[in-house]
């Protein structure tokens, strides 16, 4: 079992679940923010700051959003484009640093007008 982020941090990121997460197991990718499942310990500290309430226990994924359970994962699991090979688990978000691209899932969608994704570290 494991946390899951929705659809509402997508083109917002607020990361105030970043900076609480103990084992640093949230990841960035351009629009979204990802938690490895294979790396989080459940704590629930991130859905608990979540401004956005966009965090769920995967049991309580609403079902309008179950996507983003398999999508989650495989932000991990499957190769991102522009890499050569999976993340896997690359022990902490912190040492691998901003991935800057997202799932096909979530570059599919929409982007909003008044949304530009220059990241300002870069």
């Amino acid at each position: 079992m494991t946390y899951v982020i929705g659809r509402a941090c997508i083109d917002v990121m607020d990361k105030s679940c970043v900076q609480e997460c103990p084992v640093d197991c949230i990841y960035e990718g351009a629009r979204s923010l990802y938690i490895n499942p294979d790396e989080c310990v459940d704590c629930g500290a991130c859905k608990l700051i979540c401004r956005m309430e966009a965090i769920y226990y995967e049991t309580d994924l609403p079902a309008d959003q179950q996507q983003h359970l398999a999508d989650n994962a495989a932000f991990f699991s499957e190769v991102l484009p522009g890499r050569s090979a999976p993340l896997g688990a690359p022990g902490g978000a912190a040492v691998l640093g901003r991935v800057g691209v997202d799932t096909p899932l979530v570059a599919a969608l929409p982007q909003p007008e008044s949304c530009s994704h220059t990241h300002p570290d870069g």
